[in-house]
């Protein structure tokens, strides 16, 4: 049996080669899952060959680096990429924000899986949880709409400020609250976790803690009108989907104005901000911006 050595927190450990975890790993870089196993069974089999009982992770992960560049350079840079991620002590907390409509759902997901990070959450839950606890009649603007929660303000705002966004404001400024709390609670159980939705506006966060390294935000934008919309077309013709298309519509408006309140807002606090046109593209920046600025300090635990 091949065993891998690994460290810790200065503790030394070591456990079986594995061909699953292997191409698990792999699979994260985007290699197709057969070609991953037969990957991994070659790295196997190279390891047998020089009748190798103990390898250190830093030696195994130097194999699998100049086969997967003899393979595949664009696969073996997204490998180490994710190896980067994965080097610190920290947990990982990624925060993924766009007006309805832009796919922070999706991209959140194929991030989360990406990285191996199993807790992903959406703003609207965190909404919903605090519309249980408060009352519609204190707090209004959370029982409506991002969009439309202009119409929940108790007092309407000046003439010169316009409503559409003095009611989303308002909106994401209570729901905040809630997504603070998750943040706080995840840097202290040292879990990571990704928190995507409209909800998620640079500015609004506590600053403290998005000035921590391991906190990173993102802005998902669609530039064309007609792509943009076409995504909620997409998105409620899916069986499991309960929300109506009309209503999405009725309000493209009103969600647009979001849209560039998104933009300003991450232009003003220097927040990537990503077009989001093809997914596989979307999720290379968002990991390529990852592994520059916070890899080698984050490590993603699941």
């Amino acid at each position: 049996m091949i065993m891998v050595q690994g460290e810790v927190s200065g503790k030394v450990y070591t456990e079986p080669f594995s061909k699953g975890v292997l191409s698990r790993s792999l699979t994260r870089a985007e290699m197709g899952p057969n070609k991953a196993y037969a990957f991994a069974s070659c790295i196997e089999a190279k390891l047998k060959d020089k009748n190798l009982s103990l390898i250190t992770i830093d030696e195994l992960v130097e194999l699998i680096v100049d086969d997967l560049r003899d393979e595949d350079p664009e696969i073996a840079e997204k490998y180490i990429a994710w190896r980067q991620i994965k080097k610190g002590t920290e947990p990982l907390i990624i925060l993924i924000g766009g007006a309805s409509g832009v796919g922070t759902s999706s991209i959140a997901f194929e991030i989360a899986n990406r990285l191996g990070i199993r807790n992903m959450i959406s703003t609207d839950m965190i909404r919903e949880v605090m519309r249980k606890i408060v009352s519609k009649e204190l707090i209004p603007v959370i029982h409506e709409s991002s969009f439309t929660a202009y119409k929940g303000m108790r007092v309407p705002p000046p003439p010169e400020f316009d409503d559409v966004l003095a009611g989303f404001r308002d909106h994401v400024d209570t729901v905040s609250v809630g997504i603070d709390a998750v943040i706080e609670r995840s840097l202290k159980e040292g879990i990571s976790i990704v928190i995507e939705g409209v909800h998620v506006v640079p500015g609004f966060i506590k600053q403290e803690l998005i000035e921590k390294n391991n906190v990173v935000m993102f802005v998902l934008t669609l530039q064309d009108k007609e792509i943009h919309k076409g995504r909620f077309y997409s998105r409620c013709r899916q069986m499991w989907a309960r929300r109506p298309l009309q209503r999405y519509l009725d309000n493209f408006f009103a969600i647009r104005k979001t849209h560039k309140y998104f933009e300003s807002q991450a232009s003003k606090f220097d927040v990537p901000a990503i077009e989001n046109i093809d997914v596989v593209t979307t999720i290379d920046s968002i990991i390529k911006h990852i592994t520059e600025t916070y890899g080698g300090i984050n490590d993603v635990k699941k």
